[in-house]
């Protein structure tokens, strides 16, 4: 055998011993089975460290939930500034709407005077009363349409919230507090009173006058 075979074969047993070397050594090293391996230690900067991030933490916490809380109550103001606006819109076109309902009650009343006064048997006045009663009635659904409502309450029990006594008289043919007679209508807009009806109303025959309505 060469001089240079036998150095080949000497370094390979060195590097077989040194592996095996290691081998045993990390074999030694690794914990068995069942054994608690302590832990690092942990120094006073650690700890430190470990408030300092835990302090951060809560601090970034507590401004989260005052974001939070800021955001709730703008989101909040901002759906009662809007009601208030839809509110004060809805009451704006409420009162147009009323005044200019106002308007139209002369208008509705010389139409139906009209009707009460002329002589429906006058054949000269015959074609122009169809006519105003036909306008009478077309302006009635119109204004129907806009939530005006008429108020007649012939024969009705009289009602101070939407009835306006204009005189009382005794009477054996209507019970005491009864409507004996309207002299002008009343009118509702929308569930609002927008005039009472003027009326008379009945009264006990005997002494007295019967205030229970």
């Amino acid at each position: 055998m060469s001089d240079e075979q036998n150095k080949a074969q000497e370094e390979q047993t060195v590097d077989e011993m040194l592996q095996a070397e290691d081998n045993q050594t990390a074999e030694n090293d690794a914990p068995l089975e069942g054994e608690v391996v302590d832990a690092p230690e942990v120094g006073d900067t650690d700890i430190e460290r470990i408030a300092e991030l835990e302090a951060a933490l809560e601090t970034a916490n507590a401004t989260i939930s005052g974001q939070k809380d800021a955001v709730l109550r703008a989101k909040a103001d901002s759906e009662n500034a809007r009601r208030r606006a839809d509110q004060e819109v809805e009451k704006a076109r409420k009162f147009a709407l009323e005044r200019f309902a106002g308007e139209l009650l002369p208008v509705l009343d010389n139409l139906e005077r009209a009707l009460q006064v002329s002589n429906p048997e006058d054949e000269s006045v015959k074609p122009i009363l169809e006519g105003v009663e036909l306008t009478f009635k077309s302006f009635v659904s119109t204004v129907e349409k806009f939530g005006m409502e008429v108020v007649d309450p012939q024969g009705q029990a009289f009602n101070p919230e939407q009835h306006q006594a204009m005189a009382m008289q005794p009477s054996e043919e209507f019970a005491p507090n009864t409507v004996m007679a309207v002299m002008q209508k009343g009118y509702v807009l929308n569930g609002r009173l927008l005039r009472p009806a003027m009326v008379m109303v009945s009264t006990a025959t005997t002494d007295g006058i019967d205030t229970q309505a």
